[in-house]
């Protein structure tokens, strides 16, 4: 079996695959999991009469209750806040969810920084906007390679190869901007909702983890970037393939026969070459006899 065939086929199942988990992960609501023990908050705040405030957070507050949280999404797996705080709503996959606010009209907090939060809200929605050019970019390479396949093509193939080389930069890029959105909410004070404005009791008792989402996502990535180096292997597979069969061809069109004719020899007398012009009678005079 040709190379071209093999590693076309391999790209091609890697490509669907990388499309495949880029849109779960994009779409999902489990990038990072919030695990809050209410239970132990709630006794602190009973055996301290002072933390009256805290004990109305608790139950108002939806960062005091246990959550998911996708890239558009907190949803709660366990007790939902009330209706009164967040806006909810049954997501598709039948989980109370509220939605994230990337257009908000004011960044609640005393302490926060304002630089610090647009910084952060910029580049959340960034996140957002790098993700849609990766997927504009997969489907323009569904269309190029879908025409190189069809005729065979190193130049269509080698253009899909550079989409989805480019499909990757795109959402490792968007990957790691999500990463600076998170650092972001830990290390910087950009609202009240986030890790690092948090009272000192709920930072003590939430475990924060990374969910399937985020695995999924990076899977896709993954996948994109073997999936264009196995394309651009099948470029250069199919081209090598090309020219021998060129090759062939030539050997076919131009053959080369043995000469079985006798060598060219000088003849022996020059009007052999020559020939005399031919007169009627004799040749050596007028008289004909």
């Amino acid at each position: 079996m040709p190379c071209s065939a093999v590693t076309l086929s391999l790209a091609t199942i890697l490509s669907i695959l990388a499309v495949a988990l880029l849109a779960i992960g994009f779409s999902t609501d489990n990038w990072i999991s919030f695990e809050v023990k209410r239970n132990n908050i709630q006794d602190f705040a009973t055996r301290h009469p002072d933390a009256q405030s805290l004990l109305e957070n608790i139950n108002s507050k939806y960062y005091f209750y246990t959550r998911t949280r996708g890239l558009f999404r907190n949803c709660y797996p366990k007790e939902r806040p009330p209706a009164s705080s967040v806006e909810i709503y049954l997501s598709p996959v039948e989980t109370h969810c509220s939605n994230i606010d990337y257009f908000p009209t004011s960044i609640e907090g005393a302490n926060v920084s304002e630089e610090d939060a647009m910084t952060r809200l910029h580049l959340a929605r960034s996140v957002i906007a790098l993700f849609i050019l990766s997927f504009i970019s997969v489907f323009c390479a569904f269309w190029t390679g879908l025409s190189g396949c069809w005729k065979r093509s190193t130049g269509a193939i080698t253009a899909t190869s550079i989409l989805l080389f480019l499909t990757c930069l795109l959402a490792s890029g968007a990957m790691g901007l999500w990463h600076t959105v998170e650092f972001f909410e830990k290390e910087k004070a950009v609202g009240d909702e986030y890790y690092q404005a948090w009272v000192s009791v709920l930072k003590d008792n939430t475990r924060i983890s990374y969910d399937w989402s985020y695995i999924v996502a990076w899977a896709g990535v993954a996948s994109s970037l073997i999936a264009a180096i196995l394309l651009s292997g099948a470029a250069v597979c199919l081209r090598s393939e090309r020219e021998k069969e060129e090759q062939l061809n030539l050997q076919y069109l131009m053959p080369v026969y043995p000469q079985k004719q006798a060598p060219y020899a000088y003849p022996q007398f020059p009007h052999q070459i020559y020939p005399q012009p031919y007169y009627h009678g004799s040749q050596y005079g007028p008289y004909n006899y």
